[in-house]
């Protein structure tokens, strides 16, 4: 598995609460929540190809 890089994230209370509930509902934790959205906008914008390692 890749080393991650860590970093602070400053969002609006609305927008948290917001991700938070959605993390819930698709059972993930905030942090997994955030960088699957990431990754999904960076795909969609195919900005970002997954390695077959990740797969």
């Amino acid at each position: 598995m890749a080393k991650k890089k860590t970093f602070v994230l400053r969002v609006n209370p609305e927008i948290m609460q917001a991700m938070e509930k959605w993390a819930a509902d698709d059972f993930r934790s905030i942090n997994g929540q955030i960088e699957w959205i990431i990754s999904n906008a960076l795909k969609n914008a195919k900005r970002f190809k997954k390695n077959k390692e990740d797969e």
